[in-house]
């Protein structure tokens, strides 16, 4: 067995809650400016973030609703958000992070999945929730802002403050129930204790200098474990603030940027393309920008150059996933390396094995990496089946990509073995798309991969077997049959008829031969 240390000191890892690691970080200002609305300017201090936490959690429990509860959180980035997802940590209960753009259909199964009995949401989604909450656990929605008559507002939870965290076994409560497709098929719950995200909070935070009171723009969504963790979390643990954005805009993320001279950017790799290209970056002042890190899939080192060179500041990636709580691997801002994925984080094993052998690569060989450490999820939520097929009996997480480390302990992702499919940063279950398709009356048979794309990483490309050779689907009618069904981002791209799809003889699709057929044009 050969294995692969960080280059890092041990760190003293505590048992300790995500929300009291939070507050520890927040400094003795009680007035500082902790989190502001990106477009309308409203803040929230240290304290009344603080306090609100507490009134939460502290209304949660008086109703019976708080510890061991299930409860989820469907919104887009607020100040509210940080303050529903603590107040329910700090109660004791884990909280199922929805995206606010999932159709009805989409929010219902994870609904039904996750069991959860109480859903909190935003006046713009609530018809979506409503619907979403039918035939599901769920008792009662709370409303972020001004509800409905008939419906809880998030105040209305609100009770007397809870002075200490609801006890919670830190290695085994799950706290955060985000859902991801993981290596293969539809998406599943992944189950992060508070030792998971609290431990991850130190690990990266090793290797960072984030400043006591620096602001940092927020955009990466917080139902996402990026924007959950590297930014909720780890800014505001480390001593810093966030300005929110409810979705992406260009203009919006560099004006808000540069009024709040923040020094580090936190992006995915379409938007580092449009640092990197887009004429509507020079006419704002981001001298004070100091560090660019991108994430959640890779990206090649041209672009992460011409990035450094246009905003005079370091360009970094990262590695992580969902079932990492998320960060494996991270680069210094004072040793980046075009291309590199950075360094293993503290308190962290990994291993290079061959997909065939399943044995260890010689050094700087290619392979499929392993991790272990205590960021490693606890499991997949109610599918023991899966969580072994991932995790195994020595606890190392089998990741699915396909990387190898330099002499300098680099690590690079060059391929890929999961099925995944990362849409501008998103994820996309070719399983879940496959799904949807084969109900269209007009398919017979069908295979989805990602093919690479400059602008959105990877596209959906179908594989089609019509059912009627003299009258094939158009893209047109198979994306029309998908609006509504599926979110917009888990939409088809490309098409291709074929006259059948490769599978085994198990019947699983074999789509190693369709990006064969794709390589071969």
């Amino acid at each position: 067995m050969t294995i692969i240390n960080s280059p890092y000191p041990e760190i003293d890892l505590r048992e300790i809650s995500i929300t009291d690691r939070v507050f520890e970080g927040l400094g003795d200002d009680p007035d500082r400016a902790l989190l502001i609305d990106g477009p309308s300017g409203r803040t929230v201090t240290v304290a009344q973030f603080v306090h609100a936490v507490k009134a939460l959690a502290g209304g949660l429990n008086a109703r019976g609703t708080g510890q061991g509860t299930m409860i989820a959180l469907m919104a887009p980035n607020l100040p509210e958000y940080a303050i529903a997802f603590h107040g329910i940590a700090y109660a004791g209960g884990t909280v199922t992070l929805i995206n606010p753009t999932y159709t009805a259909h989409e929010v219902q199964h994870q609904l039904r999945d996750s069991g959860a009995s109480l859903l909190i949401t935003i006046p713009h989604f609530l018809d979506t929730a409503r619907a979403a909450a039918q035939d599901t656990a769920v008792k009662e929605i709370a409303v972020i802002g001004e509800a409905p008559d008939d419906l809880l507002s998030l105040t209305d939870l609100m009770g007397p403050p809870q002075d200490q965290q609801t006890p919670v076994d830190f290695r085994n409560d799950v706290v955060a129930l985000p859902y991801s497709s993981g290596t293969t098929g539809l998406p599943k719950g992944v189950m992060l204790t508070h030792y998971n995200l609290a431990s991850n909070i130190d690990q990266t935070l090793a290797t960072t200098d984030t400043e006591p009171g620096e602001m940092t723009v927020a955009f990466l969504p917080f139902f996402h474990i990026y924007g959950l963790e590297c930014l909720l979390n780890m800014v505001l643990a480390a001593g810093g603030g966030l300005v929110t954005m409810p979705r992406f805009d260009l203009e919006l993320f560099l004006r808000l940027s540069a009024e709040h001279r923040t020094r580090r950017m936190y992006v995915v790799p379409p938007v580092m393309i449009a640092l990197a290209k887009h004429p509507m970056v020079d006419q704002f002042d981001l001298s004070a920008i100091e560090q660019v890190n991108s994430g959640a899939a890779p990206l090649g080192g041209d672009v992460t150059d011409t990035v450094a060179a246009r905003l005079s500041c370091v360009s970094t990636q990262g590695y992580g996933m969902t079932e990492l709580s998320p960060v494996s691997h991270s680069s210094p801002k004072d040793r980046a390396r075009p291309g590199a994925s950075g360094l293993t984080v503290a308190n962290t094993e990994c291993r290079v094995i061959d997909p065939e052998t399943g044995q260890d690569v010689a050094p700087g060989a290619e392979g499929e990496l392993w991790v272990r450490g205590p960021q490693v999820m606890k499991g997949y939520w109610k599918n023991p089946e899966a969580t072994a097929e991932t995790l195994d009996a020595d606890g190392w997480l089998h990741t699915g990509d396909i990387v190898r480390f330099d002499e300098d302990g680099f690590m690079y992702v060059t391929d890929r073995l999961k099925e995944l499919i990362k849409y501008k940063g998103f994820q996309v279950a070719p399983a879940e798309l496959e799904a949807a398709l084969i109900t269209h009356p007009k398919v017979a048979d069908v295979g989805v991969i990602g093919v690479p794309d400059d602008e959105a990483g990877e596209i959906p490309l179908a594989f089609v077997v019509p059912a009627s050779a003299a009258e094939p689907p158009t893209l047109g009618e198979l994306q029309d049959h998908l609006d509504g069904e599926l979110s917009h981002y888990k939409q088809v791209r490309d098409l291709r008829l074929v006259p059948e799809i490769p599978k085994a003889a198990s019947g699983k699709i074999l789509r190693r031969v369709l990006r064969q057929q794709v390589a071969s044009g």
